[in-house]
């Protein structure tokens, strides 16, 4: 499908989310962090999430959903997908992000954290019995990541860093 003329386009800074339909698109830069997407084929709405830690380290008292935490994000993509009168079974699900940023780095935990939030995404799907139908995570680097909403295409420039 061809690019709407009228188009939203929308940045996602770390711990953010978004759901929008046909027009529009939806970009963020990932390092460390994890951005899944959410895309109905049939009704071209779609959103995506930016998470930087896998969960919280402690449960609050408030109710309120966190973006910056891999479940909650996801709990969200869920929300707005059931409100939007859909089965968030139908969505084509995507993972991206996850990079080492710190090769060779005497940081300890630093290097972990990429590869914490990738678990963390493939166990939510799992856990939620969500199809996932691609994935472009892990390494050393970062990534560019457009979500064109009325394609459902994801574009991803990865930027390797030397270990």
């Amino acid at each position: 499908m061809p690019k709407p003329s009228d188009y939203i386009e929308i940045f996602l800074q770390p711990g953010e989310f978004y759901f929008g339909d046909e027009n529009t698109r939806i970009r963020t830069l990932l390092g460390s962090c994890i951005a899944i997407t959410f895309w109905h084929p049939k009704l071209r709405l779609g959103g995506m999430c930016h998470y930087l830690l896998p969960s919280r380290p402690e449960l609050p008292s408030i109710k309120a959903l966190d973006g910056r935490y891999g479940d909650e994000a996801l709990v969200w993509l869920l929300r707005e997908a059931t409100a939007k009168g859909t089965d968030p079974g139908q969505y084509e699900i995507k993972v991206f992000g996850g990079g080492n940023m710190f090769p060779g780095s005497p940081i300890a935990g630093r290097s972990e954290v990429g590869q914490r939030n990738i678990e963390q995404a493939l166990t939510l799907l799992k856990n939620y019995q969500l199809p996932l139908a691609a994935k472009h995570v892990g390494g050393f680097g970062h990534r560019n990541l457009i979500f064109d909403v009325w394609s459902g295409d994801v574009w991803v420039k990865f930027v390797e860093i030397a270990d």
